[in-house]
Formats: C-alpha cells, sequence, structure tokens
C-alpha cells in the first residue's frame, strides 16, 4: 500500500516537472524536486546502496535552488515527500548531502522549520 501511495506521488512529480518545464524557468517547483530525489527514494526506504543518479539529482536541486525562497521550497517540498512515505530512515536521508559533496543549507528532518 506505501508503495503505491509512493509511485503515485513520484508520478505526480514527474508530471509537474514536465508542466513547469514547458512553462519556462522561475522558481523552484516540487516537481523538480522530486525528480531530483526519486533515484534516492530506495536508498532511504533502506532497500538499495546510495547511488550516483541520487547525487547527481541532489546536486541539479542544489543547483537550482538559488534563492532563499527556493531553498524553502525545496525544505518544503522534501517534507512532503517524506510524509508521504512514510517507511524513510532520517538518519540516511540527513547523510546524503554529505555523502554526495552538497551543503543544502537545512537538517534533513521531518522537524525542521523551513522557513528559517
Amino acid at each position: 500500500m506505501a508503495a503505491t501511495k509512493l509511485q503515485v506521488c513520484m508520478a505526480l512529480m514527474v508530471a509537474m516537472a514536465v508542466a513547469s518545464a514547458e512553462l519556462g524557468e522561475g522558481a523552484l517547483t516540487c516537481g523538480q524536486v522530486g525528480t531530483g530525489v526519486a533515484s534516492c527514494l530506495s536508498y532511504v526506504m533502506g532497500k538499495g546502496p546510495l547511488t550516483p543518479g541520487c547525487c547527481s539529482g541532489i546536486k541539479s536541486i542544489n543547483a537550482a535552488a538559488r534563492t532563499t525562497a527556493d531553498r524553502q521550497q525545496a525544505c518544503r517540498c522534501l517534507k512532503d515527500i517524506a510524509a508521504s512515505a512514510k517507511s524513510i530512515n532520517f538518519g540516511l536521508a540527513a547523510g546524503i548531502p554529505g555523502k554526495c559533496g552538497v551543503s543544502v543549507g537545512f537538517p534533513i528532518n521531518p522537524s525542521v522549520d523551513c522557513n528559517k
């Protein structure tokens, strides 16, 4: 059941990313964030290794989140994704930026205040 919800959530995020790409450049969207972290989900659920694709996605999100507003949006999107996938190991998730050589500017945990 949880896998089905996650698949639906990821499909919606991919669709949003495609739609936002067609609208042109602008603020960071949850679709972009979802696409960026899609290859990280098996790792944070303890079902696979950290992949180069995951690191590439994290780096892509980090590069796209240029402004404070973009970083806050990325944070909110990550919290929404985490809420939809109940079996995330936040210890693993918190370590991804460091393992990928990226500083995201906020802690990776479900209680982070994205407005700070």
